[in-house]
């Protein structure tokens, strides 16, 4: 949709489509009231148009921005509604204090490009000053909740500082673009005393220079925190629980947010709770290592999730037990009862599924689909009992193409050809589960087909491949 805004008189044009306007992020601007307005007037026209208007600095996210004169012609982005407020009536709002703060000697605007990458940048900078200021609501998310009440920042050459900055830290013009949408205040941030800080510092510990891109664009209000007082804490104390640096920068590669984590709030309530019922320390570090965003849970949610667990059965000096944790908080209750389901209709009790759980939690983070396709081809085609795949339900999270069909095919072959005897015989359930090398070797036994069973064998592979 397209929003016209001009300065002159009050206007807005709404696409057939809807009727909301664009969002606009920060407005700045005053002028005389509609009385004082009215006795200039009186008074004389010439005096309103010889005031100095007051600076006016506009930053809003756009694409396709074009500056005419005293109009703004922006593409809105989604329809929005911010503290029950529609923002046409924060756009009423702005044509209000624009056209107030206008006047028709001094109207013309100027535009600062931030760059060669404004237009990427959907941000398009106003002013009727070298050194304007800007203004903000205090919560962007919601900009009606707290009418004209404005926090002051001063951008003005900063801009393409910062922006210059970025790209000489490896950022494309597309990840600065993204970087700055999530969080535009990064402009006001001065390059060299608050942002080079950052960046060296997340090198030093050993993060490269596309970890560092990932991670900001992950969480980029980490620009906007102090590093001496949070930064570097935070990682000390995440290092001091991996123990191992290593470690710590895998957590970190792996889910950004714990360096924007409350450790006193969640992280270590939460590890002080499985400590209490009786997980290892080595366990503990496991689930942080595999999956740290578990953690970040709030303390209510997690001792739920625990307490679950426990009731289930399962033995907290086992691995299988903090995998449990993961899979019940990475999905909500009715998702896995849907998936339960697929199970029940190939013939599993709830027993066996509870069973089949404790003996390998991944069972359930599988699609539904993915269920119902590997059991479809091990029941229904290979002939094998569903209580046999409920023993062994780590079979349901191996891959179809490079796992279970090459090797089930080379199982039918080898009972084909005569090769399997009480010597030599196992198990599908090893067949599946075994390594590469273990399975090899031990086509290597069905001497003197073993060559041909090998042969075939490659042949399912590659054309899995």
């Amino acid at each position: 949709m397209i929003t016209v805004i001009s300065s002159r008189r009050r206007r807005r044009k709404y696409d057939s489509n809807n009727g909301s306007t664009a969002a606009i992020w920060c407005l700045a601007a005053s002028g005389a009231s509609g009385k004082k307005r009215r006795r200039r007037r009186r008074n004389g026209g010439n005096k309103l148009q010889s005031r100095a208007t007051t600076p006016l600095r506009l930053v809003f996210p756009a694409r396709n921005v074009m500056v005419c004169g005293d109009k703004c012609v922006f593409q809105q982005q989604q329809p929005q509604r911010h503290g029950g407020c529609d923002l046409s009536l924060f756009t009423s709002r702005w044509n209000n204090v624009l056209r107030r703060s206008s006047s028709s000697a001094t109207t013309e605007m100027e535009t600062t490009t931030l760059g060669s990458v404004a237009c990427d940048l959907d941000i398009v900078i106003l002013s009727q000053n070298p050194k304007p200021q800007i203004a903000y609501p205090k919560s962007t998310d919601c900009f009606l909740a707290h009418p004209l009440r404005h926090q002051q920042l001063q951008i003005t050459h900063r801009a393409d500082s910062v922006i210059a900055l970025l790209k000489n830290q490896g950022f494309t013009e597309t990840q600065i673009s993204q970087l700055l949408r999530k969080n535009p205040t990064a402009l006001t941030c001065h390059p060299e005393k608050n942002l080079l800080p950052k960046f060296e510092f997340l090198g030093s510990i050993g993060l490269s220079e596309s970890d560092i891109i990932k991670l900001l664009n992950g969480i980029p209000n980490l620009l906007g925190k102090n590093l001496k007082n949070y930064i570097e804490p935070t990682y000390s104390s995440l290092r001091n629980l991996l123990q191992c640096n290593d470690t710590t920068l895998r957590a970190i590669r792996k889910c950004a947010l714990v360096l924007d984590a409350d450790f006193q709030a969640n992280m270590i309530p939460n590890m002080q709770m499985l400590h209490d019922v009786g997980v290892p320390g080595s366990k503990i570090f496991h689930l942080l290592n595999y999956q740290p965003r578990n953690f970040l849970a709030t303390t209510e949610q997690f001792k739920k999730v625990v307490e679950e667990i426990v009731e289930m059965g399962f033995d907290p000096l086992k691995t299988a037990f903090v995998l449990g944790i993961h899979t019940l908080m990475s999905m909500s209750k009715s998702t896995r009862e849907k998936k339960m389901e697929v199970y029940e209709k190939w013939g599993w009790s709830k027993a066996q599924i509870l069973v089949a759980f404790r003996s390998s939690p991944v069972c359930l983070m599988m699609s539904e689909e993915k269920i119902d396709k590997v059991m479809e081809f091990l029941v229904s085609k290979m002939g094998f009992e569903t209580s046999l795949i409920a023993k062994n339900s780590v079979l349901v999270s191996l891959s179809m193409e490079k796992r279970i069909i090459p090797r089930c095919l080379v199982y039918q072959y080898c009972l084909d050809n005569g090769l399997m005897n009480d010597k030599n015989y196992c198990g599908i359930g090893w067949w599946l589960k075994g390594t590469e090398n273990a399975f090899i070797e031990r086509l290597k036994r069905y001497e003197p087909e073993a060559s041909n069973a090998l042969k075939f064998y490659q042949e399912k592979l590659d054309h899995a491949n």
